[in-house]
C-alpha cells in the first residue's frame, strides 16, 4: 500500500427520479450525456486531471450498468497499481453495514477504505454534475488557508438560491454561516458539492454522525453545520468555470443543448482538460445523400437519412428517410423510422420510433413547464403515434 495525500470518495447512488424514465434502468451518473458520454465521466476525469488516483465511487440504485461501465478505471487512467478506481457497493457486516442512509452514512460506512490509504485529505464528489475542475487547485487553497474543510462554491442566480445550499463568508473567505435550500438568502454564493476535509477531522465528525440518531446523514444538512458549531476552520474556494446540476429534466436538456451553442459552455473538445469516457468504438458516423444536418452533435455510428437541427445525436443513432430531428437529444442506439418528426423530446436509450409519428407535437403546456417530451430507455413507439409535447412515455414494466 502506497499512502495517498489525497482520496476522492465519489457519491453515484442517487436514483435521481426527477429525470424520470431516463432513470428507471440505471443510476443517474450512468446516464448519458452530450453524446459520448455519461455523467460519471466529468467528476471521474476531473480526478485523472488532478492528479487525484485513488477513487472510491459509492454504488447502490441499478449499480450494474454503472459498475460494468467503470469497469477497471482504464478509460479515466484510474487502473494504476497505487490506488485506481474502487467500486464500493453497501454491504453487511457482523456488527455493521446496511444500505447507505445519506451522503455522510455513505463514506462512514467506507471509513475502512479510506483509512488503509492513510490520506492527509479526502475530497468528496457527487457523480451526478456537470463541470470541468482541476481539484489541485483547490486543495492548494486548502493548505494555504490552514483550513479543515474547504467548500467549492459557484455564484448563482439569486432566483435559484433555494435550490442549494448557501454560503456567507467573510473578507479571508471563511465561511460564517451556511444554510441547505433557504427559503430566503442573503448570499448567492453556493456549495457545488465538493468538498475537501482533512482527514482527521472528517474522521471524527462521521463517528459523531453516525452516534447522532436524530441526523440524516447528510453533509449538507447535518456535517457542514455541526462543523461550523463547532468552531472548526471551514473556508469556501470560489470555481469561476461552468458547472450544473442535472438532476432534473430541464436542467439536463439545457445543460446538453448548452453545448451547441456558440459561447461552448462546456468546451468538450479542450485537449489540454479532456474528458474521457468508455464508451463503445463504434464506426465513422454516415451521413445520407438526402440528409441535412445543422448546428448539431453527431457521434460515431450514426446514420443519418434525414434532417437534424439544433439536436445531439449519441453513439449509434439511426435517423431515417423523411426524418426530422429538431431541439432533441437522442441517446445511444435510439432508432427513428421514416417519415416521424421529433421535436423537443429526450429520446433514452435503445429506445425505437416507428415510422410516421409525431413526438413532442404541441399540446397545452402548462406555465411551469417547458414541453420537454421524454421517452423512457428501450420503449417503442407504435406506428403514427401522436406524442403531445411535455409527455414522459414509459413502459408500466420498471425492468
Amino acid at each position: 500500500m502506497k499512502k495517498q495525500e489525497c482520496v476522492a470518495m465519489l457519491l453515484a447512488g442517487g436514483q435521481g427520479s426527477r429525470l424520470g424514465g431516463l432513470t428507471r434502468k440505471r443510476a443517474k451518473p450512468a446516464v448519458s450525456f452530450c453524446g459520448k458520454y455519461r455523467i460519471i465521466d466529468f467528476s471521474l476525469s476531473n480526478c485523472t486531471n488532478s492528479n487525484i488516483n485513488t477513487v472510491g465511487v459509492l454504488i447502490q440504485y441499478r449499480p450494474f450498468l454503472l459498475n460494468s461501465y467503470i469497469g477497471l478505471g482504464s478509460a479515466w487512467n484510474l487502473d494504476n497499481p497505487f490506488g485506481g478506481v474502487h467500486i464500493l457497493p453497501p454491504f453487511l457486516g457482523d456488527e455493521e453495514g446496511s444500505w447507505y442512509n445519506g451522503t455522510a452514512n455513505a463514506v462512514y460506512q467506507n471509513y475502512e477504505f479510506i483509512d488503509f490509504y492513510d490520506p492527509d485529505y479526502v475530497i468528496i464528489l457527487s457523480g451526478d454534475h456537470v463541470y470541468k475542475m482541476d481539484y489541485s487547485l483547490m486543495l492548494k487553497f486548502h493548505k494555504e488557508k490552514n483550513s479543515e474543510i474547504t467548500l467549492a462554491t459557484i455564484a448563482v442566480p439569486w432566483e435559484e438560491t433555494s435550490r442549494f445550499g448557501m454560503l456567507t463568508v467573510d473578507e479571508e473567505a471563511r465561511i460564517t454561516r451556511f444554510t441547505e435550500k433557504p427559503a430566503h438568502s442573503d448570499s448567492n454564493l453556493a456549495s457545488m458539492g465538493v468538498y475537501i476535509f482533512n482527514w482527521s477531522t472528517l474522521k471524527h465528525a462521521l463517528i459523531a454522525d453516525a452516534g447522532d440518531y436524530q441526523s440524516q446523514n447528510d453533509f449538507g444538512k447535518n456535517i457542514i453545520p455541526q462543523q461550523l458549531n463547532l468552531g472548526k476552520r471551514v473556508f469556501a474556494y470560489q470555481f469561476h468555470g461552468y458547472w450544473r446540476d442535472v438532476g432534473t429534466i430541464e436542467s439536463y436538456y439545457h445543460a446538453n443543448m448548452e453545448s451547441l451553442s456558440d459561447g461552448h459552455f462546456l468546451n468538450i473538445f479542450d485537449q489540454k482538460f479532456r474528458i474521457f469516457s468508455n464508451e463503445d468504438i463504434l464506426p465513422p458516423h454516415f451521413v445520407g445523400l438526402k440528409a441535412e444536418i445543422k448546428n448539431s452533435l453527431v457521434c460515431n455510428g450514426c446514420i443519418v437519412h434525414g434532417m437534424v437541427s439544433n439536436s445531439i445525436l449519441a453513439p449509434g443513432v439511426y435517423v431515417g428517410e423523411g426524418v426530422t430531428i429538431e431541439n432533441s437529444i437522442l441517446l445511444p442506439y435510439v432508432k427513428i423510422h421514416a417519415g416521424s418528426v421529433i421535436l423537443k423530446t429526450i429520446v433514452g436509450e435503445n429506445a425505437e420510433i416507428m415510422n410516421n409519428c409525431i413526438v413532442g407535437a404541441k399540446g397545452v403546456v402548462t406555465p411551469d413547464q417547458e414541453g420537454i417530451t421524454v421517452i423512457e430507455d428501450y420503449h417503442i413507439i407504435p406506428i403514427g403515434s401522436i406524442i403531445e409535447a411535455g409527455k414522459n412515455v414509459y413502459s408500466t414494466r420498471t425492468s
